[in-house]
């Protein structure tokens, strides 16, 4: 179990603390049509953090190519037809490049700078010429009105129960999964990062923002900051340009 994480519940635990019964059960939601719209047609994507492919499986099913790496071995034996690849991100060493690389599920925001670091170093590392990163943030006002909750329509309710500031500017959040027939918690690290706090952690490592693409600014397209003008798709009627503050 990575430092500060921790995970309850029925079934196998992953070391940053997640359930894989419970990630088996979760929905995707619009997720997928997002990042189909940002990237060309058949684009072989890495997928860092894959779970257990609530991703995966719908972009396999777009006509995408997917490799899909996560440290957890529990996770990786429930994604069907893609390639699999058991490593922690930071550490990943494929010796490949990609047309696009995913790091989803607000990895970015790891508590531990050095760990954000590795894993965009990741992304630009196994980033072919032209290729491009699609990032998941999470949402400006996420920190703020805890506790919260929300019951999905599937019948199960989702709670941050807790968000503790721990000092260094990184947050401790328990969150709660509650089935009717079972209940999971996870306990993780968080280093919240705002729009210029992210966007410098991209510089740092050689990357840079190319187009938020959705209003809320959560999900944004990331390019090498040396080849950022030679991507093009025709889908960019589909996204949103970045603000202009």
């Amino acid at each position: 179990m990575r430092k500060g994480y921790q995970g309850t519940g029925p079934g196998a635990i992953t070391p940053d603390g997640c359930a894989v019964e419970l990630y088996s059960r979760l929905p995707i939601g619009t997720e997928p049509e997002i990042i189909a719209a940002a990237i060309p047609p058949r684009a072989h994507i890495l997928e860092l953090g894959c779970g257990v492919g609530r991703m995966t499986h719908p972009l396999l099913e777009r006509g995408f190519t997917v490799t899909a790496v996560d440290e957890s071995a529990e996770m990786t034996d429930r994604v069907l037809g893609a390639r699999t690849v058991r490593s922690p991100i930071e550490e990943l060493e494929l010796g490949e490049r990609f047309d696009a690389v995913l790091l989803a599920s607000f990895l970015v925001h790891a508590g531990d700078a050095e760990v954000r670091r590795g894993l965009l170093r990741t992304c630009l590392r196994h980033l072919a010429p032209g290729g491009v990163v699609l990032i998941q943030r999470e949402g400006e006002d996420y920190h703020t009105d805890v506790p919260r909750e929300r019951v999905d329509p599937a019948g199960f309710t989702v709670r941050i129960a807790s968000d503790e500031p721990i000092g260094d500017g990184v947050h401790r959040v328990r969150c709660e999964y509650l089935f009717p027939d079972a209940e999971w918690t996870q306990t993780f690290l968080s280093r919240p990062l705002t729009k210029e706090q992210f966007e410098d952690a991209l510089s740092e490592v050689g990357l840079q923002v190319d187009r938020y693409l959705t209003e809320d600014r959560i999900w944004v397209r990331a390019v090498a900051a040396t080849t950022g003008e030679e991507f093009s798709t025709s889908s960019s009627q589909n996204r949103l340009a970045s603000d202009s503050d």
